[in-house]
């Protein structure tokens, strides 16, 4: 396994997508996870923002976020569907592969399996011409699927070849998940694996989840789970999982700091994972002379 494998999440860094995309090349990384919203806010627009991230050479491992999707009828479908729509767009504009569509929380929604089943077939079809595959994600807040066995269930009745599951390894911790139902995931319906930590073993309350996922996340090898995270990834790795690991470290602290600060701590926590969780050397690809 090398560097290839890993890609650092921009939420997780401070200042603009030009100094993101630069700090991430700097530190060795080929790929990044963009957020829709760095293309919405850039200066010049999303075509503009788009060239910029062609440029950069770094690969977009995906797009975040669609959110509330699921289980909606009527015009509340229709509005959504249109919000995918524009996503996918701004995926293939950036050469994304991946758009990730997180389990509901909207009490508008039924929580009907076979209808959640059926709107992620839905979507995963819309998506097959512009080259993007849909990656399902279940919040540890979700209304009906909180958990990745549901995640699972539900992207295995859809039964759709561009529809995977996403695994977070924050909503597993946050919902003290059995690793073990992993062995029943085929590896090539995993379309990315999210690796986050956080530095206290019990959280009390759905307000406590949301708030540690959205502003005190830790990098993989700094929190309280280390033993926990360690029992998933050899697991996939067992299982034959060889794709994406994307680093979604939400923490209001590492905002303050110089991105390459944190895109430091970014590579000690891949090289934590590769050197001592699955015992295998990282090679770092480094970059000069970067010019965005």
């Amino acid at each position: 396994m090398n560097l290839a494998n890993f890609g650092l999440d921009s939420v997780t860094l401070a200042g603009s997508l030009e100094t993101k995309l630069a700090a991430c090349r700097a530190a060795g990384f080929s790929q990044i996870m963009l957020w829709a919203r760095d293309m919405a806010e850039h200066p010049g627009g999303v075509a503009a923002a788009a060239d910029l991230v062609r440029r950069s050479g770094l690969r977009v491992t995906g797009i975040q976020v669609l959110r509330d999707y699921e289980g909606l009828s009527g015009g509340l479908h229709d509005y959504k569907l249109d919000i995918a729509r524009n996503l996918l767009h701004v995926c293939k504009a950036v050469g994304a592969r991946l758009l990730i569509v997180s389990s509901s929380t909207s009490s508008h929604a039924a929580g009907d399996r076979d209808l959640i089943a059926r709107d992620l077939a839905k979507l995963a079809t819309t998506a097959v011409p512009l080259g993007v595959r849909i990656g399902y994600e279940a919040l540890s807040w979700g209304r009906y699927v909180q958990g990745y066995e549901q995640a699972w269930e539900v992207v295995d009745m859809a039964a759709h070849a561009n529809l995977g599951i996403v695994l977070d390894s924050f909503h597993m911790f946050a919902n003290q998940a059995d690793p073990e139902g992993l062995g029943d995931i085929q590896p090539n319906k995993i379309a990315l694996v999210q690796l986050s930590d956080f530095m206290w073993r019990d959280i009390r309350s759905t307000e406590e989840t949301i708030e540690t996922a959205s502003h005190l996340r830790v990098f993989p090898g700094q929190g309280s789970h280390s033993a926990e995270l360690s029992a998933m990834l050899r697991r996939l790795d067992r299982g034959g999982y060889r794709g994406d690991y994307s680093l979604e470290v939400i923490n209001d602290d590492y905002l303050q700091l110089a991105p390459d600060i944190a895109c430091a701590r970014a590579l000690t926590a891949a090289k934590w994972i590769t050197d001592q969780v699955l015992r295998r050397s990282l090679q770092v690809r480094r970059y000069a002379g970067v010019t965005l």
